[in-house]
């Protein structure tokens, strides 16, 4: 593993970047601010490797960093309603950072965060284990929360992801990674050709504000079908949100809770290139990037527009302090959060 400075904090604090290679010609770049993953290079079918995920081209965008990208999003990634929620009868209030809602923890989130970088004798070589410390009440949330975080790339083309956390009280806590991928190469335009499967035949429609309803509803016969593999836009002007395009949470088809298992695949027809997501989560959030406005310029110098990259955050669902219903999100004492998330990357040949 290879690391580097990458710069400073508004407070001058060093910021790291590490390089995770394998023989395979795949490279990870991680920071420990935000935790991000700043660049993640695969070849095509042509044996040509290109970076494949969005990003900015020096530490300043990431200090700033609006759209998330890359980031790990916490203390509760995805939307909190009005920004209150209850726990054994006592309610607590957040900040409300997304219109009436509470986004991705708050004003100050894990994704603006330093993150120390933590000893790890016992590891695989090509990995980096970040942690944080939460403080109690930290933007609103009960208990201290301690979090680590261990990014591996392997031999296998797999970006492995696992998160762990305790607190000393009980919170809500949902964890994601925030990654726009564009397999054709990042600041290459749209990716509506991109084919998608997700393996989930529910999905929880929500308010104008993103908000679940409660409902869990079938995909079939809906925009949200992505049980067969289907390019990303072929539906995407029927989704109904402002601005267009999808940003919503799926029910995934779990054998067993908190299994590892396959979530999605995503190909990229001209590229060959190939991804599958495993994960242990319940749910996935599937989000094409409608909030991108050109106001961003990528690593290659490309605006970054709307539709330009999709994220597939594996998570619990949105709202779910305020849903019983949903599977919990309260972290007690004594118990401990664990998350595991896979990227496989691979290459497709023609037929």
């Amino acid at each position: 593993m290879e690391e580097k400075t990458y710069g400073h904090t508004r407070n001058g604090e060093e910021v790291k970047l590490f390089t995770l290679k394998n023989q395979n010609g795949l490279i990870a770049r991680v920071s420990n601010f935000g935790a991000a993953i700043t660049e993640l290079h695969a070849p095509d079918r042509n044996g040509q490797c290109r970076d494949i995920t969005l990003g900015f081209p020096s530490l300043e965008g990431y200090l700033k960093n609006e759209p998330f990208l890359g980031v790990v999003a916490g203390r509760f990634a995805n939307r909190i309603a009005k920004g209150v929620f209850r726990i054994d009868g006592k309610c607590y209030e957040l900040a409300t950072n997304n219109g009436p809602n509470h986004l991705h923890g708050g004003n100050v989130g894990f994704n603006h965060q330093l993150w120390q970088v933590r000893s790890q004798p016992d590891a695989p070589s090509e990995s980096v284990q970040l942690t944080y410390l939460s403080s109690a009440n930290e933007e609103g949330y009960p208990g201290e929360l301690r979090v680590q975080l261990r990014y591996t790339l392997t031999e296998e083309n797999e970006l492995v992801l696992e998160y762990e956390a305790a607190s000393d009280q009980a919170t809500p806590v949902n964890l994601t990674n925030h990654a726009y991928w564009n397999l054709r190469g990042e600041g290459t335009g749209q990716i509506h050709d991109h084919r998608l499967t997700l393996h989930a035949r529910f999905y929880t429609p929500t308010d104008d504000t993103l908000i679940p309803t409660g409902a869990i509803t079938p995909v079939e016969s809906t925009p949200l079908d992505f049980l067969t593999p289907t390019p990303i836009g072929e539906r995407i002007d029927g989704v109904g949100s402002q601005p267009t395009g999808y940003d919503h949470n799926f029910v995934l088809d779990k054998s067993e809770e908190g299994a590892l298992e396959l979530a999605a695949t995503v190909q990229e027809p001209n590229s060959g290139r190939r991804m599958d997501v495993f994960t242990t989560e319940p749910g996935l959030q599937l989000y094409t990037g409608n909030f991108l406005d050109g106001t961003i310029t990528g690593k290659q110098g490309q605006p970054y527009e709307s539709q330009d990259g999709f994220c597939l955050e594996c998570q619990h669902f949105p709202d779910s302090p305020n849903h019983p219903h949903f599977p919990s999100t309260i972290l007690r004492p004594g118990t401990v959060y664990r998350q595991t998330t896979v990227h496989r990357f691979s290459v497709e040949r023609p037929t």
